[in-house]
């Protein structure tokens, strides 16, 4: 509404210029004006008590755009910032992605849990060892407590998308298992580097680096490779 006062009384005062009309009792003084928070140095004419501004001051103050057709000034003011919907700040957007803290305790626990399990895997195969149901159990249950607890402590929705990409890396984790335990159980021959270029083996590496990259930032970043 301000504005819209201030125009017409702008576009009278134009007006009244080109006409060229003689008014008497008139001053015209330097004052700062102030335009929506925003002083700038212009010139005033005060006529009668009421006080007028150029047209072309005011567009300058504003960053506003005139423009002239026949005897028709227009003066286009940019979109008020109120009017703007705020965009998402930095802070909110890594308050929006980040973890808690009791999730980020319970969440590296199980990434810990699933790297013994995983390593202990590996040594044996490479090595010859007996893989048992008992071996594998331990590793599993422990994981398993764990996950559930990640799974208490989400309260974000950044501790909730991580939660998922944690239980798919206890999936896999579990199928490794279960096809070595599955060999072993069948007395099938497993080559030591059996699980060097296995693709579910590269999956739990990939995910696992991606889940600590996770941890050390604080935030949720998927690149989906625990997919």
């Amino acid at each position: 509404m301000r504005e819209r006062i201030l125009i017409a009384g702008l576009m009278m005062a134009a007006l009244l210029a080109v006409a060229g009309l003689a008014l008497s009792q008139s001053t015209q003084q330097n004052v700062m004006l102030v335009v929506n928070g925003q002083p700038g140095q212009a010139q005033v004419l005060q006529i009668n008590g009421r006080s007028y501004v150029e047209v072309e001051t005011l567009a300058r103050l504003t960053n506003g755009s005139l423009g002239f057709k026949g005897n028709q000034i227009t003066l286009t003011l940019p979109t008020s910032a109120a009017n703007i919907p705020a965009s998402s700040s930095p802070a909110s957007q890594s308050a929006t992605s980040a973890f808690s803290n009791d999730f980020m305790k319970a969440g590296i626990e199980e990434m810990s849990v699933i790297r013994e399990w995983r390593s202990a895997l590996v040594n044996a195969v490479q090595n010859g060892y007996p893989v048992t149901d008992a071996f594998v159990a331990g590793y599993r249950n422990q994981a398993t407590t764990n996950l559930r607890l990640a799974s208490v402590a989400a309260s974000t929705d950044a501790d909730r998308s991580a939660f998922q990409l944690l239980s798919n890396e206890l999936d896999n984790m579990r199928q490794l298992s279960n096809k070595v335990l599955a060999a072993r159980k069948s007395m099938n021959y497993i080559s030591p580097d059996a699980l060097k270029d296995d693709p579910l083996d590269q999956q739990i590496l990939t995910c696992a680096r991606s889940l600590a990259a996770m941890a050390s930032s604080g935030q949720f970043q998927d690149d989906g490779s625990c997919h």
